[in-house]
């Protein structure tokens, strides 16, 4: 029966901060030691070139002593050069000092039972009145000597060469003095190194922290990742360091930012040409979630979460697109009113039916015809009025669907006599959307206004030419306060108390600036408030991104 070996446990790849650290570890390790090696063998070089010097002033020294050229003319040379040789052993710190005749036969040395034997060692040179340097091996071992010659002048290379001198150190006497000075060096590099090891460890924690132990692999998938992560998302995403400079931002942000091809990282955000209420947004410390935004040309939901570890680090910054569901939400909103409407009709409608038939059961057939058909002429006198006004079929039904709202809110909605647009007379590139958005949003506003005053009335007026467009929408309410003429257009200004409001007017001016008209507000001759939207041919066909 064959048995299955059980499998290693997989071996981890070590983080990029492991790595570092053994790395470091390995490198400060071969620099100290290297600097070791490179000190102890300067300092040993260095201590061989001291020996040479010191045995060269003492060889030097007895050469061009007159007692040593004194006792050499003597009988008996060892006798007295024994004594003096030894004196200058002790006094210069050599090893040892031998004097011989120029054959090479001693007459002094430390070791007295050496005395009279022939010198180990080269003195050509110094037989040619030349004082040379040489490792050689003698009786006392390996030595650093020094060789130079005696003349028997008062001065050097006066008369002949009576004599040799050669005085030296020993290899293990200057192999001791380094071994001495290598124990103190090994102490401070073992010092460096612990101190490098500590600091290495110091620095790959903090590393170890910051890369939350992932090895090298890891953090490149994980870049990898983060910038396909980055690109696909179609949401926009912005991240803002402490100083609320720009870090980083996706192509979905840039979009919904309007800053696609401007250079936006390292930018302060109040650098970006934003609207004032998404700027503060932006540089507010505390979250925000969900606010709705404009930018120049889209309604955005700003999400904001700061980023803190001990200090602020920054603010991540989520952005949606919310134009179109704005939109669409408009739209649905517009539609409900129609609903309400048709409802109250068809409940008036019943009532009216209702006695349409009692009266017929009396007996009173004319009187309900007439009761029957003075409701089917005011009706269609207000559809005659629009359609008659304005053959442009959407922004016909637009009235008619906002007329009937009205009445079902106690107000009247007017189409001013001077009204006039054909069919075909608006620019090719205002579309239908921007129309809807603009107009229903002056009416709806101008309603709201109207309610509850005396005879609650909306004037609406739309001249369409050759030139531009003109809509004006006036109503009976209370007015704009001249001072507030400029904050009406701002997200969320609103008189009514109720939240989620205070977005239409926003809207109305975006839309006007994004089709490069103008938008005006004043005092209506009906006492409240008249906003009147201009929009040239011209510009209406000019404007970024509509047609050519």
């Amino acid at each position: 029966m064959s048995r299955t070996r059980p499998s290693r446990p997989r071996r981890l790849p070590r983080s990029l901060a492991g790595q570092l650290f053994a790395m470091q570890i390995v490198l400060v390790t071969a620099v100290v030691a290297g600097c070791a090696l490179f000190t102890y063998l300067s300092d040993k070089h260095q201590a061989e070139e001291g020996a040479r010097r010191q045995a060269t002033a003492a060889a030097r020294a007895v050469a061009d002593s007159p007692s040593v050229r004194e006792a050499i003319r003597g009988d008996d040379p060892s006798k007295e050069l024994q004594p003096y040789a030894t004196r200058v052993q002790r006094d210069t710190g050599v090893d040892f000092v031998t004097i011989m005749d120029p054959s090479g036969i001693r007459w002094t040395h430390p070791d007295e039972r050496r005395i009279g034997e022939r010198f180990l060692g080269h003195r050509a040179d110094a037989l040619l009145g030349r004082t040379f340097a040489e490792t050689y091996t003698g009786t006392l071992g390996p030595s650093v000597r020094v060789v130079t010659p005696i003349w028997d002048g008062p001065t050097e290379g006066d008369g002949r060469i009576v004599g040799l001198v050669s005085a030296g150190i020993t290899i293990e006497e200057i192999t001791e003095k380094a071994r001495g000075q290598l124990v103190a060096l090994i102490g401070v590099a073992a010092a460096a190194l612990v101190l490098g090891g500590i600091g290495t460890y110091v620095i790959n924690a903090r590393l170890r922290r910051s890369t939350h132990g992932m090895n090298a692999g890891e953090l490149s998938r994980m870049h990898d990742y983060h910038e396909a992560t980055l690109h696909a998302v179609r949401e926009g995403l912005l991240m803002l360091d402490g100083q609320r400079r720009v870090a980083l931002i996706n192509d979905g942000g840039r979009e919904l930012l309007g800053v696609r091809d401007e250079p936006v990282i390292g930018r302060n955000v109040s650098e970006l040409g934003l609207p004032a209420p998404l700027t503060g947004a932006l540089l507010a410390a505390e979250p925000r979630v969900d606010e709705l935004h404009l930018t120049a040309d889209r309604v955005v939901v700003v999400n904001t979460s700061p980023v803190s570890g001990g200090e602020r680090r920054g603010t991540v910054v989520t952005l949606r697109d919310h134009t179109e569901l704005q939109a669409l939400t408009g739209e649905l909103d517009s539609e409900r009113g129609f609903t309400r409407a048709l409802r109250s009709q068809a409940h008036e409608a019943a009532n009216r039916l209702h006695t349409v038939v009692s009266l017929i059961e009396l007996g009173r057939a004319d009187e309900a015809v007439d009761f029957a058909t003075a409701e089917l002429e005011l009706a269609q006198a207000l559809t005659d009025q629009v359609v008659a006004a304005v053959s442009e079929p959407v922004l016909a039904a637009l009235l008619l669907g906002k007329a009937a709202q009205a009445n079902e809110h106690g107000v009247e909605l007017v189409v001013s006599d001077d009204s006039s647009i054909d069919d075909g007379m608006l620019p090719a590139s205002l579309p239908a959307r921007d129309l809807v958005t603009v107009l229903g949003n002056l009416i709806d506003n101008a309603v709201d206004a109207a309610q509850g005053s005396p005879a609650a009335r909306v004037t609406v007026t739309a001249r369409a030419d050759a030139a531009g467009l003109l809509l004006r929408v006036s109503d009976t309410g209370p007015g704009v306060d001249p001072a507030q003429r400029e904050a009406v257009f701002e997200r969320g200004w609103s008189t009514k108390a109720a939240t989620g409001r205070g977005l239409g007017l926003s809207l109305v001016r975006q839309t006007v600036t994004r089709n490069g008209g103008t938008l005006t507000v004043r005092e209506s001759p009906e006492g409240g408030a008249e906003f009147e939207v201009t929009l040239t041919t011209a510009t209406a066909e000019t404007r970024p991104g509509g047609a050519q």
